[in-house]
């Protein structure tokens, strides 16, 4: 699958999911500072099946019934590496299992 991460991801997770996937940044876009509408836009334009995030907002914030891709939304009190790699494992079952347009939330254990 062709996956983004958000700018609030911490770009160090890529390289723990690069060996399944392909795995780019908004940074390696050259997308940071794009708002959330627009980048979904981009998103559909250049067929990325899955956009990784920590904004726990988007699902109020954006239409989810026509969602371009799997949103994955990773709910976590600080977004360290350190707090995001105990995701690692859900994140590749989902990526291996789900189906595009839709949004799921991660909950940190």
């Amino acid at each position: 699958m062709k996956v983004l991460l958000d700018e609030n991801i911490d770009v160090r997770l890529k390289k723990h999911l690069l060996q399944f996937h392909e795995v780019y940044t908004v940074n390696d876009m050259q997308w940071k500072g794009i708002k959330d509408g627009e980048l979904l836009k981009l998103i559909l334009h250049y067929n990325f099946d899955c956009w990784i995030v920590v904004d726990k907002n988007i699902p109020y914030q954006q239409n989810i019934l026509q969602l371009p891709c799997l949103i994955i939304v990773l709910n976590v009190f600080r977004n360290t590496l350190k707090n995001l790699i105990p995701f690692i494992p859900q994140i590749l079952l989902l990526l291996e299992s789900s189906t595009l347009n839709t949004l799921i939330i991660l909950e940190e254990q």
